[in-house]
């Protein structure tokens, strides 16, 4: 399947939106590398007090480890886009998923607690990187009504490891031990890489400008749009990280009760992802702002919920639910960003890690206070309350899309009926 610059521009939409062959399955090749990244970011938050004792570290201490591939995301993907944007998108999504298979292998292999960290590290560069191309080859690929549900299904792979891939690295990481669990995120990035080659479109080098890319930064409605999503996300990170710990300690739950837990979380992650893009598609920014407070509301409860399972699991579930926005926001950065496409969909990532960073961060610090496991409920609420305060910012400008270069944008202006019954199906 090849893909060339010309039927991506304006005067070819209709050929930019025939339906290419195996459009789902290039959908799923693509979604197939975001489970195996969503299999390590999570899981490392539920074998974070497996793999602490194993290196002779305190929890709070082994969390670095967390915020180090968070760090990784969030300066690779800017410096990975602005320096791969005249490569081909298909030859970028196979090179990154080659370094993300190599620093999860180096996880696997850590002799120790600075080596992990350099690891992990080495681990988030391709991340955001990868999402951001992935969701630009997605949109490229079906009308323009119907973006954020393609973007939605890309981050379907993420989800879904919440679903599958991070239960049983927590059930593998407790049964084998932490480093076959990234040993498993290690294979399937190589399997990702095989799909990939086979399915990924053919599409010629790319013809951004990296000083046109860095024309992002310029625009206060990208930083707008970033900002609340490295704020407001910060909130489910919160109670994420710890929630492991939450359910041992104050949930009194058996460990081997926690993949049911995170397997819930993902459950409704993956709902969310399904379901809240439709609706973006008709309200972008009013979807996002109810997504937000939505999450605000179930963060505030957590503390409430902790003490019965069921609860707590209803809870959980919500507090899943709100990972939709991040798809949302994609779509946002697609609308504002000008010809500048390929950074502003990485740096959403970033702006994501930068909450994976800022939620366990202070929910940490509330713990140490002695606030008890449950206070990253309500310090996760006031994160999304504040994004929430940030997005009403945002919803005040309601200027014009100015997407400009459509080979980037990867949406066309008018299309046939056919992709979108293959997307939103």
């Amino acid at each position: 399947m090849t893909i060339s610059h010309q039927a991506t521009s304006p005067r070819a939409g209709s050929a930019a939106a025939s339906a290419p062959p195996h459009l789902a399955i290039v959908l799923v090749s693509l979604a197939m590398g975001g489970f195996a990244i969503g299999t390590t970011e999570f899981a490392s938050m539920s074998l974070l007090p497996f793999f602490a004792a194993d290196l002779g570290i305190d929890e709070p201490t082994a969390g670095h480890a967390i915020s180090a591939y968070a760090l990784g995301v969030v300066l690779g993907a800017p410096l990975i886009a602005v320096l791969g944007a005249r490569f081909a998108r298909r030859t970028q999504l196979l090179a990154l998923m080659a370094v993300f298979a190599l620093g999860n292998a180096l996880t696997a292999l850590a002799p120790g607690y600075g080596s992990m960290i350099a690891a992990r590290f080495l681990s988030g560069l391709p991340h955001g990187a990868y999402f951001g191309i992935a969701a630009l080859v997605a949109a490229s690929l079906v009308p323009q009504h119907r973006r954020s549900q393609a973007v939605g299904q890309v981050m379907l792979g993420l989800t879904s490891a919440t679903i599958i891939g991070v239960p049983l690295a927590n059930l593998i990481g407790q049964a084998v031990g932490w480093r076959a669990s990234f040993g498993l995120v290690s294979v399937l990035a190589l399997l990702t890489i095989l799909l990939c080659a086979l399915f990924a479109p053919r599409d010629r080098a790319g013809s951004s400008d990296p000083l046109r890319e860095l024309g992002a930064l310029r625009s206060g409605r990208v930083w707008i749009t970033l900002a609340i999503g490295a704020i407001g996300f910060g909130g489910m990170f919160a109670v994420y990280t710890y929630l492991a710990t939450t359910l041992i300690e104050v949930t009194k739950v058996s460990p081997t009760v926690i993949p049911f837990f995170l397997a819930v979380f993902g459950i409704g992650a993956t709902l969310g992802n399904l379901f809240v893009p439709r609706f973006a598609d008709r309200a972008l920014m009013p979807t996002a702002g109810v997504i937000l407070l939505f999450a605000a509301v179930a963060l505030m409860v957590f503390p409430l919920a902790a003490g019965n399972p069921w609860l707590l699991a209803a809870d959980v579930f919500a507090i899943g639910a709100s990972v939709s926005l991040g798809a949302i926001l994609q779509t946002r950065l697609m609308d504002v960003a000008g010809d500048a496409q390929a950074l502003a969909a990485a740096l959403n990532h970033s702006a994501f890690n930068t909450a994976n960073a800022l939620g366990p961060f202070l929910g940490g610090l509330a713990i140490r206070e002695g606030l008890g496991w449950t206070s990253t409920g309500p310090v996760g609420a006031a994160l999304a309350l504040l994004g929430l305060l940030i997005w009403a910012i945002a919803a005040r400008d309601t200027g014009p899309a100015r997407v400009t270069s459509r080979r980037d944008a990867g949406s066309p202006t008018k299309a046939p009926t056919a992709p979108a019954a293959g997307v939103g199906s």
